[in-house]
């Protein structure tokens, strides 16, 4: 008998926890949106009509909030491009120059040509972090205005059904 009441005063808990869960829970609040039954609707026509402007939401925009659709920015080619030897090359004659006033041509163009491909490689390496930054960047306001497109649909929806959407 004693074990029985432990059960059933468990039973009653764990269906507490779950309609609490289920009332705090659903396809708007997913969203962040906030819904008012403007017309008295009970809870029951609430998530049905929910449900139904999910499916027709994600009908109309094809995104899929429960499974984002994945959007990645193209990645940038790191491969040499020459522009350590095209900064060797200017470094070069700098340094040949500069080596030419300083009485010795042939060291101040290897110093020169080192220092150019140092920073030939450098600026590409930058550069290329730049450009990677940027894509990401686009990949994630096109994400961002997919799903902002969807929360618009499925509001558009919910308030022909009579709710106050915000």
């Amino acid at each position: 008998m004693k074990n029985l009441k432990i059960k059933f005063a468990f039973t009653i808990a764990v269906i507490t926890i779950n309609v609490s869960i289920a009332q705090d829970s659903g396809i708007a609040k997913s969203l962040g949106l906030y819904v008012f039954p403007s017309n008295d609707q009970d809870k029951a026509t609430q998530e049905a009509d929910e449900m139904a402007c999910f499916k027709w939401a994600k009908e109309q925009t094809g995104y899929d909030p429960m499974n984002p659709t994945q959007v990645v920015g193209a990645t940038v080619d790191k491969s040499a491009d020459g522009s350590a030897v095209v900064g060797s090359a200017m470094g070069a004659a700098g340094g040949a120059a500069i080596g030419a006033i300083a009485g010795d041509t042939g060291k101040g163009a290897a110093i020169g040509a080192t220092v150019g491909a140092v920073r030939g490689r450098r600026a590409k390496v930058v550069g290329d972090a730049k450009q990677q930054q940027a894509n990401d960047q686009g990949a994630a306001a096109v994400s961002k205005e997919l799903e902002n497109d969807y929360k618009k649909a499925f509001s558009v929806c919910m308030e022909g059904k009579g709710y106050t959407i915000k």
